[in-house]
């Protein structure tokens, strides 16, 4: 399916032929909500039932006013291998759950997974080696850390409410990193959280592994980001670009602003984003632009995606790439009764779309590929879909057979 060209207006607010919703952008209930479909949709099939996480005793570590709950992951290992992913890269998260809220993030599914691993059979923390259940350590006598005892909430809002710090998760990657496992292959930080998100201004996790990524030479390292917050670490960037490969992707899927926040709730403003790649740029780190999820109807008409890559080019992005939207369950329960709300008239294609799947048809995916081909050759930017590259400034032919499939993860 093709859902066509899409024209934004501001004013008119019409998309692709259709009006959307007026309602304020980010709108919330009382409860911070973002809106439920009403009973009888025909989103119904889409949204298989998902159980509400029972009460938990994750220690907590930090609270926001808005309601966010920072809680502390206890993790013996931290790298997620190719083989455990079936992505072709290694990959490592630092926090699980992510407070910028993307309407469309496929991770809310990462997050009730590593929830439904965390909380043991009566509610409370697997206890782990030298640390009781209430986060104590043994053999001493500190304040405990207050255990967080959770009432029902689904899934998909816990996943930016309920944040997992993994707090020592610098200390397991310099005790488990070995170069030669890696094979040649990259390490992606932040494939499945952002890893510059607001926490990381407190926790500063994203940077202590960059820190232990200094000790070693020769890797492929590379961090996916919405955030502005990245140029925080531009001379560690630097450190780092002169004993590894490092490319740093920022993560824009529209440049239209009213859009951007209606998608992203608490996400940088894209021109934010785009300062920040150029300043990147401009401190000689290897960077581009990564245009994901494009979602179909909203974002994938041709003035849309030409306005990212000029945007791009005027921020020097060596590269631009991009990938259709990924819909798993938890992602569903909170982007398709936003789709409902906001785009109402797309909600039957999307419906018979993603019914069955959690990835786009391939026809829609040749279609786009073919869209992105062409509007990266009019604005100079090369056209293999890899968005890594060796020393030689090269992306070798195996990585591209590949790097579509990879998108899919960011």
């Amino acid at each position: 399916m093709w859902l066509g060209p899409m024209r934004m207006k501001t004013a008119g607010k019409r998309v692709s032929g259709y009006t959307r919703k007026q309602e304020p952008v980010g709108k919330q209930d009382a409860d911070g909500r973002t809106g439920t479909p009403a009973e009888g949709t025909d989103q119904i099939d889409l949204l298989p039932t998902l159980p509400a996480y029972p009460p938990t005793r994750l220690p907590i570590l930090d609270e926001r006013s808005r309601g966010t709950k920072f809680m502390a992951l206890a993790v013996s290992s931290v790298l997620n291998t190719p083989a455990s992913t079936h992505m072709d890269f290694w990959s490592i998260n630092p926090y699980v759950g992510c407070e910028f809220g993307c309407m469309y993030c496929y991770a809310r599914d990462t997050h009730r997974w590593t929830m439904e691993r965390a909380i043991g059979p009566n509610g409370g923390t697997p206890v782990r080696e030298g640390v009781n259940d209430t986060g104590m350590e043994m053999g001493s006598h500190p304040t405990p850390i207050p255990p967080y005892r959770r009432t029902s909430l689904p899934p998909e809002e816990a996943f930016e409410k309920e944040i997992l710090v993994k707090s020592d998760v610098a200390e397991v990657l310099a005790r488990t990193l070995n170069p030669a496992k890696l094979a040649g292959h990259s390490l992606v930080i932040g494939t499945a959280t952002d890893p510059y998100q607001p926490a990381e201004r407190q926790f500063r996790l994203t940077r202590r592994i960059l820190e232990v990524l200094r000790a070693y030479h020769g890797l492929s390292i590379e961090i996916i980001t919405k955030s502005s917050l990245v140029t925080r670490d531009l001379d560690l960037l630097q450190d780092l670009s002169t004993r590894h490969d490092v490319t740093v992707n920022i993560s824009l899927a529209t440049a239209d602003a009213r859009l951007a926040r209606l998608l992203e709730l608490r996400s940088p403003v894209p021109a934010a984003r785009l300062r920040a790649l150029h300043r990147l740029i401009d401190g000689g780190i290897y960077a581009g632009l990564l245009v994901a999820p494009i979602i179909p109807g909203v974002t994938d008409d041709w003035s849309g995606l030409a306005r990212l890559m000029e945007a791009a080019k005027e921020a020097g992005a060596r590269y631009v790439v991009g990938s259709a939207l990924r819909l798993g369950p938890a992602a569903r329960h909170r982007f398709l009764p936003f789709l409902t709300r906001e785009f109402p008239a797309l909600a039957e294609r999307y419906r018979r779309h993603y019914a069955g799947r959690d990835h786009v048809t391939p026809s829609y995916e040749d279609a786009l590929n073919r869209r992105l081909r062409l509007l990266k050759q009019t604005y100079g930017f090369p056209t293999g879909e890899g968005m890594r590259r060796r020393r030689q400034g090269r992306v070798p032919p195996e990585r591209e057979a590949v790097s579509s499939e990879q998108a899919r993860l960011l």
